[in-house]
């Protein structure tokens, strides 16, 4: 038997509202696991190929948290691959999968990795969008699921002006939950507020968000920190003052989740893949 493993791309999207995460979990105390992303697709793809898949992907997302483009990786033998899909096109996954997931998954594509592809660590940066909307009224019914509602209304140019500060390579600390032996140092490259109201939405707003990575609740954080910025309840020099933290702040709201949207992920050209994740292994410093 051909026991050669070929990497594929997975290129996804899932709504998470009724999702655990991404991140699979094991039962506990009998109960059966939590319903998470990673689960749901490694459950299908193993029924699809008769083999144990197992998922890397670029960023875990928490509870709650959607993406409109995550990119994943999986090892599958190649024998496995030619017989599961008749000429070994992997493409041929995405209609069977289309059959067996979930409506609130989907995969966009699955296709040949380059060498030296990891999805984690070969990535440059994420992106991520946040959206709510300041309107009494709460969400648009029929976009209450990616939008959160922020009860107060809120200056955009305050918010701004409070996002630029936080731009730039900084340690994080205070708006990351901690993780045992991990950094909080990151670069933020980019962070802007839009007004994206219409007719249908007023008092409606967006946060694009890129990093070359991002710790634990860290998305959901500089967002809470602006909108207290933004609606007055906290001075302009609180994100300044954030960044001298060297651990979690109480004081800053965590967003709602469901505000939160994965846009995209970005990969440098294939010569400099393995390069990439050779550099993002090794712990980040100031």
């Amino acid at each position: 038997m051909d026991t050669d493993l070929i990497r594929l791309r997975l290129d996804l999207a899932y709504d998470g509202t009724d999702f655990h995460g991404w991140a699979r979990q094991k039962a506990q105390d009998g109960a059966p696991p939590l319903r998470t992303v990673q689960g749901v697709l490694e459950e299908a793809l193993s029924l699809i190929l008769r083999i144990d898949a197992v998922l890397t992907v670029a960023g875990r997302t928490d509870a709650g948290v959607h993406a409109a483009w995550q990119v994943a990786h999986l090892d599958v033998p190649a024998d496995r691959l030619q017989q599961r899909t008749i000429d070994g096109d992997p493409m041929r996954l995405v209609r069977r999968l289309a059959r067996l997931l979930p409506d609130d998954v989907r995969v966009h594509a699955i296709t040949f990795a380059p060498d030296g592809f990891d999805a984690r660590f070969a990535a440059l940066r994420r992106h991520y969008v946040y959206r709510l909307t300041t309107h009494p009224r709460g969400p648009l019914p029929t976009r209450a699921r990616d939008t959160a509602h922020w009860p107060k209304p809120v200056d955009i140019g305050v918010m701004q002006a409070a996002a630029d500060v936080l731009v730039g390579l900084h340690d994080f600390a205070a708006f990351c939950k901690a993780r045992p032996h991990a950094t909080t140092i990151r670069e933020l490259q980019a962070f802007t507020w839009h007004d994206v109201s219409t007719s249908l939405e007023p008092q409606l707003y967006e946060a694009h968000v890129s990093a070359d990575a991002f710790c634990w609740n860290m998305v959901r954080s500089l967002v809470g920190t602006c909108l207290t910025v933004g609606e007055g309840r906290r001075e302009a020099e609180l994100p300044g003052q954030l960044l001298q933290e060297n651990e979690r702040s109480p004081i800053i709201p965590l967003a709602p989740a469901k505000g939160l949207s994965l846009v995209g992920v970005d990969y440098p050209a294939d010569d400099e893949l393995a390069g990439r994740a050779y550099i993002t292994r090794d712990r980040r410093k100031l």
